[in-house]
């Protein structure tokens, strides 16, 4: 009889173990408000919500943020918009790691980088905040920065001490025009990280942004 049910709880375990390792929590960092909505620190929303809006699934507020899943290939994907603001996101992305009893390695963190020219996207499995101060917050929180982050683009055309405004201003008309190309790029890639392998989904991503969507 102990046999039997230490085999159930083993397999049990086994059961959540695989479950949760075709399951991953994709955090799109920005700043809830409509006066953000438009902004290059909000493109970590905009990824999302092209992504759930082309998946035809509607985003719902629970605790720390707004919700919605998607699924690809049976793996299940949990957008989360975090409702705390750029630069307390941690606290929600360690949440729902929690909630959704994730590894680390199923975080992908997106989020804008002024260090990388518009358009140009970088894939990194860890690595440094590299002066995000979101990033900053998720690492302090989880104690480590062993998670796969996203780097989108968004340039860095603003005079010494302008840094606050420029990622808070709107992009501009040409660039408008390129961000649904580069959020369409994006969900692949992060469609590849879970099928096909992160090292496959690097190569596709990491590349410099098309000569059009400077």
């Amino acid at each position: 009889m102990i046999r039997k049910v230490l085999r159930r709880l083993l397999s049990k375990r086994q059961s959540q173990e695989d479950c949760a390792g075709m399951n991953y929590l994709v955090a799109g960092l920005g700043n809830i408000g409509a006066e953000y909505a438009s902004t290059r620190h909000n493109v970590g929303f905009m990824v999302l919500d092209a992504w759930s809006q082309a998946s035809n699934v509607t985003f719902s507020t629970e605790r720390y943020g707004d919700i919605a899943q998607v699924s690809f290939k049976g793996r299940k994907f949990y957008l989360l918009k975090p409702s705390t603001y750029m630069n307390l996101s941690g606290n929600a992305v360690r949440f729902w790691m929690g909630k959704l009893k994730l590894p680390n390695e199923n975080l992908i963190v997106v989020c804008d980088d002024i260090n990388l020219p518009f358009g140009t996207v970088r894939m990194r499995k860890s690595g440094s905040d590299g002066g995000h101060n979101g990033l900053k917050d998720i690492e302090a929180c989880l104690g480590t920065n062993a998670w796969t982050r996203i780097r989108i683009g968004v340039g860095n055309d603003f005079s010494r001490g302008g840094q606050v405004d420029y990622v808070l201003g709107a992009f501009s008309e040409e660039q408008k025009d390129g961000l649904p190309l580069i959020c369409d790029k994006v969900i692949e890639g992060i469609r590849n990280y879970a099928t096909i392998g992160p090292d496959r989904a690097m190569n596709f991503l990491n590349t410099k942004a098309e000569k059009r969507n400077l």
